[in-house]
């Protein structure tokens, strides 16, 4: 492991579990070197104050780092869209179904950025990081359907399905190593432990989102809470079923992208129609600026 990558990695963890001497001496280690800026340094320092036990309490600038370090990872993996155009109106339509979920603001805000790959998928980084493939917007054919798209991964992020996915084990270890040394004495195997276990933790996350996906559960809440948002921003809910029915044409269960990581759209369909009411329709509005940002994807 680079000597920078683990001073980084240090001070994450150690921001992660509360230990606040340990935050202190590696943040000017750290800036010393230049590894970080002042103003890194500094909300690092913030984010030392308590001792985590469950994913319940991490706080929300907590989650924050988590997500940021989620959202590098995966886009080792897939790269951004350079699309400005196409990227403003992504965050434009996310933003505004963020504001009507039952968590409209997180500690950094919501992001949302394309990603240049043809594979059909999204993911949703702890704390409103939202990735979403170029495959995945060329199988929406309204703003609606953008939309919906954009709702259900914001569910994950309001129903904190991102951390849920760390390993108990990892926040034992974080916290044994701290209790037992007072967060004061640690020592350099020690600190390469406390960088392990928070790398761990990122790949615990990325592993949920890249590869083994959400339970079944998680994934019909996520939808609950799309098509309510939906409907609370005027957006017509029927388009999250015609998106489950598009993605269940191309359902390839030994395929990449969301086959790989979501259950069958079939299984989520009577759910989701379950839960949507009457057809509102889009407007020639919408569609005109969705044609204009996305349509040539």
């Amino acid at each position: 492991m680079k000597k920078l990558t683990l001073i980084t990695l240090a001070l994450a963890a150690a921001a992660l579990i509360g230990c606040a001497a340990v935050t202190q001496i590696g943040t000017q280690v750290a800036q010393g070197t230049g590894a970080i800026t002042e103003e890194q340094g500094e909300s690092m320092r913030r984010v030392g104050t308590a001792l985590i036990k469950s994913f319940e309490d991490i706080t929300p600038e907590q989650e924050y780092y988590i997500g940021r370090a989620v959202a590098a990872k995966i886009l080792q993996t897939y790269p951004a869209l350079n699309d400005k155009n196409a990227n403003r109106y992504l965050n434009r339509v996310g933003q505004s179904v963020a504001m009507f979920s039952d968590r409209p603001e997180t500690f950094g805000g919501y992001h949302f950025l394309m990603l240049d790959s043809d594979e059909i998928n999204a993911f949703a980084a702890p704390g409103g990081l939202i990735l979403v493939t170029r495959g995945m917007v060329a199988c929406c054919e309204t703003e609606d359907a953008l939309a919906a798209v954009l709702a259900h991964e914001v569910g994950h992020v309001q129903n904190k399905d991102g951390l849920r996915a760390i390993k108990k084990s990892r926040w034992t270890s974080l916290a044994a190593i701290g209790l037992e040394e007072g967060f004061k004495n640690l020592g350099d195997e020690q600190l390469q432990e406390v960088a392990a276990q928070f790398s761990g933790c990122i790949d615990d996350i990325a592993q949920t989102l890249v590869v083994n996906g959400y339970a079944r559960t998680q994934e019909h809440e996520a939808d609950a809470a799309a098509v309510s948002m939906l409907d609370s921003i005027g957006y017509d809910s029927h388009a999250l079923l015609g998106m489950l029915e598009e993605m269940g044409e191309r359902w390839d269960p030994k395929g990449p992208g969301f086959a790989r990581t979501h259950p069958s759209p079939g299984d989520r369909l009577a759910e989701v129609r379950a839960e949507v009411g009457a057809p509102a329709g889009t407007s020639g509005k919408r569609q005109a600026r969705f044609d204009d940002a996305v349509g040539g994807l």
